[in-house]
C-alpha cells in the first residue's frame, strides 16, 4: 500500500477514481465530482499548488490530496491531509478525510490508508490528528477507533475524534 500525491498519478486512472465519488458522501467531499477531463487537469494543478500553500483562499490551509494505491497497483481511494488547522477545522473536519471507492470497500483499505496518512501527519509534526465522521458512517468510526481514536465531542450529525500520534 502507498499514498501517491494525486497530481503524480496516471491522469486517466486518477480521473476515473475521482469520478467514482459524488460531491459529498457521508461528509467526504469531492470537489472534482462531475468535472470534465480538461477541468480535472486544472484541478490537479490547483491541488499541487495547495499542497505547497500557494494561491490558497485566506480561510483555507495547505493540504495534500493522495491516491491510495493497493499492492496490485489499483487506485482504491482518496485521502486528504490538511497540514495544519484553523479554528473552523479544529472544531470541524480536522486534519484528515478519506474515501474508498465503492468496489473496494470492506477490505481494510480505509484502515491502511488512514494508518499511512497518520504517519505523514506525524512527520509534519502533528501530535494529535483531528477527524470528523458522520454518525451514519459507523464503519469509518470503527476504522478510526481501531487506530486509537477517541471521541472528543459530537453534534447532531458528526462525531469528532482525536488520534494521538506521539
Amino acid at each position: 500500500m502507498q499514498l501517491l500525491e494525486a497530481w503524480r498519478g496516471d491522469l486517466e486512472r486518477t480521473y476515473a477514481l475521482f469520478m467514482k465519488f459524488p460531491a459529498n458522501e457521508h461528509g467526504f467531499e469531492n470537489d472534482a465530482a462531475g468535472m470534465s477531463g480538461e477541468e480535472f487537469v486544472r484541478y490537479l494543478h490547483a491541488l499541487e499548488r495547495m499542497s505547497a500553500g500557494i494561491g490558497i483562499k485566506p480561510t483555507w490551509v495547505p493540504g495534500t490530496k493522495y491516491i491510495l494505491v493497493n499492492d496490485d497497483g489499483d487506485y482504491v481511494g482518496i485521502v486528504n491531509l490538511r497540514q495544519r488547522l484553523n479554528d473552523k477545522l479544529r472544531e470541524g473536519a480536522g486534519h484528515i478525510g478519506y474515501g474508498i471507492a465503492p468496489e473496494y470497500r470492506g477490505r481494510g483499505y480505509a484502515t491502511q490508508g488512514l494508518r499511512l496518512v497518520l504517519e505523514k501527519a506525524k512527520a509534519l509534526g502533528i501530535d494529535e490528528a483531528y477527524l470528523a465522521v458522520h454518525k451514519d458512517n459507523l464503519a469509518s468510526l470503527a476504522v478510526q477507533r481501531h487506530l486509537g481514536a477517541r471521541i472528543d465531542h459530537e453534534d447532531d450529525e458528526e462525531y469528532y475524534t482525536r488520534i494521538a500520534l506521539g
